[in-house]
């Protein structure tokens, strides 16, 4: 059997460039001792690999300052803060839509929504503008009954979460097309190490400026940012560890890579134990699922790696191990499933990437049983193998995020045409959740495609 593979490969882990694992057909052949091959096919599609919650919905913004913008400068500028806000509402559930063409968008209204964030009058002070516009947000846990904030920073944080979550389901629907390609799976690596570092940079400069702390479950409280951010990480480390299983690295990195994964998912799980579970439930369900995978990942490479070091009863008991958290993980796929909340429903173990783990633990265990009963006669174990491992490469960490430049319109001169004692007086500024429902947005929907399986030899 030849195997197949990507037609041409590119280096691992140093620069986190790395494709993806599940997009992939699994195909494994017998090899020496411990040395377990697996080649990835690009053909092999994951469409519902990664649970993904919803994008947060707005209230339409017009921007219609009568009276307050006294210039035909300020005019146009709220102008254009209308239609580049209505653009990138349209981007995110646009799906021609690609990072560049997302990165345009944001940056066109972002530049313009600085004019109101950011001092143009040459002191400390608060922009006049960052309170004149009341704007309204859904959160990605509590369903259509809105935020709302007469704060311009609040709109700023709002649809910059959003942006973060539509590279999350970039990554997704990439990780989802026919003949998934190198280039393809290096950007769905970016995207979600990209996503992280946008929420990373919301959470540390922002969300800190915003008069009323997030309320509990909301979007931008710690738990829920913090968990969306290890997300990212996690996933990202997924395919650094489906890169290090094609190019066949030893063992023991794969086996580190994987424990680290496994932990970064209970790090996350963790993080919404003090949540409400009407809101929470699915989410933890599918980050319990990942991490008991991944351990199962881990105890199986570290008893290929125990295994090659002639340990044979302590090679056993890893994979023994292996197969208590895969039978867990696959318990948790169902319970997922059948757990109601927020989000689309993946099937991860409906994916060849799953159940192949299944099917290589058990060969590699009846391996060593095998050599341990014809060569070593080692006793096995009655307690698994501590694992600490500590990957030296292949960490997935957030790129770093930075808002574009303050638009060339937002000058201190057009600035200093806006007098707000000309306008109407808005109420005073304060966060309140209003009791009306705004319509969600409407995403695309990820087809199911069919899977053509990997052979076993």
């Amino acid at each position: 059997m030849s195997p197949c593979g990507l037609n041409t490969l590119f280096p691992l882990v140093k620069n986190h460039s790395v494709p993806l694992f599940p997009e992939v057909h699994l195909q494994i052949v017998r090899v020496p001792r411990s040395k377990t091959s697996i080649f990835y096919h690009p053909s092999h599609r994951m469409t519902h690999w990664f649970h993904r919650n919803p994008l947060k919905a707005t209230a339409p913004v017009s921007f219609n300052f009568y009276g307050v913008a006294g210039s035909p400068s300020a005019n146009k500028i709220c102008n254009d803060l209308r239609t580049t806000r209505a653009r990138l509402l349209e981007m995110f559930t646009d799906t021609t839509c690609n990072p560049e063409i997302m990165k345009n968008a944001t940056d066109a209204y972002f530049s313009l929504l600085q004019g109101f964030i950011s001092s143009l009058d040459g002191t400390t002070q608060e922009n006049k503008l960052r309170f004149m516009q009341n704007f309204k947000w859904t959160d990605t846990l509590q369903g259509n009954i809105p935020s709302a904030q007469q704060d311009a920073i609040f709109e700023l944080v709002s649809m910059a979460y959003n942006v973060a979550i539509w590279h999350t389901k970039f990554a997704s629907r990439l990780a989802g097309k026919e003949n998934v390609k190198e280039v393809d799976a290096k950007d769905v690596h970016r995207s979600l190490k990209f996503a992280a570092g946008i929420f990373k940079h919301l959470k540390e400069v922002h969300i800190p400026r915003l008069i009323t702390p997030a309320e509990k479950g909301r979007d931008l409280e710690p738990r829920v940012i913090d968990t969306y951010i290890v997300q990212c990480q996690a996933e990202a480390q997924e395919v650094t560890i489906a890169r290090a299983i094609e190019l066949k690295h030893n063992a023991t990195l794969i086996a580190a890579l994987a424990f680290e994964t496994a932990n970064f998912y209970q790090k996350a799980d963790h993080t919404l134990n003090t949540l409400e579970p009407e809101c929470s439930s699915k989410w933890r369900k599918y980050l319990q699922l990942k991490q008991h995978f991944y351990m199962s990942y881990a105890y199986c490479y570290h008893g290929q790696t125990l295994l090659a070091s002639d340990k044979c009863g302590e090679s056993i008991r890893s994979l023994q191990e292996a197969e208590k958290c895969y039978s867990r993980a696959e318990a948790l796929c169902k319970e997922y499933r059948q757990t109601k909340g927020p989000g689309s429903t993946a099937k991860p173990s409906e994916q060849l990437f799953f159940t192949k783990l299944g099917g290589l633990i058990k060969n590699t265990l009846q391996k060593c049983e095998r050599e341990n009963g014809f060569i070593y006669f080692h006793k096995v174990p009655a307690e698994a193998p501590q694992l600490e491992l500590k990957a030296s490469y292949g960490l997935a960490e957030p790129i770093s995020f930075e808002l574009p430049a303050l638009s060339e319109q937002c000058t201190p001169e057009v600035y200093a045409t806006f007098d707000l004692t000309k306008g109407a007086k808005d109420e005073k500024a304060k966060p309140k959740r209003e009791e009306e429902v705004i319509k969600p947005m409407k995403e695309p929907d990820l087809k199911p495609q069919k899977d053509t399986g990997c052979v076993i030899s």
